[in-house]
């Protein structure tokens, strides 16, 4: 039994072929795009790109149901095996580069002009945040990431890290202006965060956090959060331990932005289970203790709950802003959602 199915509209080097009929697919997430590739690949005979979402009915969003895509074949495809259908739209606003004709075969050409690739590339997820590509080479796989314009320079973020702490982000083999180039990173994503992850991942993240942070600051008297004696600094701003590898290294920087430090913790505590909390709290406070002895991190933690969900809430209207109206599916609702979690009293 398949996990969700999928249609894809195929363009071609000779111009539109047609729609697929519908396919099945084993995995439930709309943006991890192999297994669709590769489901193509065995109908069409010729290797593809997913270029963007075009709908989705049925599931829970961004999960199951049935979607469709827009597709690039990236040689001519098996005709036969394909229906009539209407043309996508090639330009719509907001469209981003990686979602155009050519778009994702650029990204790679880039890339190549970095590395020795030995075999083919492949197309692991795209989705209106980014796109993720993994590229064979003769010292393992690389990872080429390309994201929006209203996200973050990682590969200027990862070096600021690395200044600090080199074992706590990815090697960059190399950058340019919303893409980057990366070295393997083996072992798992912590979605199942461990207390042993935790104790490894906060504090390190705290003392680079600390050597980064920003001159004392004098705030106005009325300000929607006190800083409690903890600076202003680099946040990741997605600081969720799938965001953390097994290795102990810290991945996806894209949303990183400076602000207060608390606002990384409630992250770490809203991904985590709540057996976790209580650990979560008392290693990120003894870690800013120990390079802010005067400052109060509970009490910041107490008050940035509540400021961490208004700062979510913002972050996803950015994203609706400013993605095109077909995968503004992924977003809709969750300001409201943010908006509404921030008004539950506290327990």
């Amino acid at each position: 039994m398949t996990d969700r199915t999928f249609i894809a509209l195929v363009s071609a080097p000779g111009g539109f072929a047609g729609r697929t009929g519908v396919l099945p697919v084993p995995t439930l997430d709309w943006y991890h795009v192999e297994p669709v590739n590769e489901a193509l690949e065995a109908l069409l005979g010729v290797p593809t790109h997913v270029l963007r979402l075009i709908s989705a009915v049925g599931g829970d969003t961004p999960r199951g149901g049935l979607v469709t895509y827009h597709v690039e074949a990236l040689g001519e495809p098996d005709r036969t095996k394909l229906s009539p259908a209407e043309e996508p739209s090639h330009e719509a606003e907001f469209r981003l580069p990686y979602a155009k004709l050519g778009g994702p075969a650029e990204l790679v050409a880039w890339a190549d002009g970095h590395v020795d690739r030995t075999g083919p590339s492949v197309q692991v997820r795209t989705w209106n945040l980014s796109t993720v590509h993994r590229l064979p080479t003769t010292h393992g796989p690389v990872w080429l990431k390309a994201v929006p314009p209203f996200c973050a320079d990682e590969g200027a973020v990862i070096r600021m890290v690395a200044a600090q702490d080199p074992d706590l982000v990815p090697q960059v083999i190399a950058r340019a202006p919303q893409r980057i180039l990366l070295g393997d990173e083996p072992g798992d994503n912590c979605w199942n965060v461990t207390p042993a992850d935790i104790r490894a991942v906060v504090p390190r993240w705290v003392a680079v956090q600390h050597a980064l942070a920003g001159p004392p600051r004098i705030r106005p008297t009325a300000v929607p959060m006190p800083d409690f004696g903890l600076p202003d600094t680099l946040t990741h701003g997605d600081f969720h331990p799938g965001n953390w590898r097994t290795t102990g290294r810290i991945i996806d920087w894209s949303d990183a932005v400076w602000g207060h430090p608390a606002l990384d913790a409630c992250r770490v505590m809203e991904f985590s289970a709540p057996e976790h909390h209580d650990l979560i709290r008392r290693v990120w406070s003894e870690a800013w203790l120990a390079h802010r002895p005067d400052a109060r991190p509970l009490e910041a933690l107490d008050v940035a709950r509540r400021a961490s969900h208004l700062h979510n809430a913002v972050k996803y209207q950015q994203f609706l802003d400013n993605v095109e109206e077909s995968e503004r599916i992924y977003h809709a609702g969750d300001p409201e959602g943010e908006l509404r979690a921030a008004l539950r009293p506290a327990r």
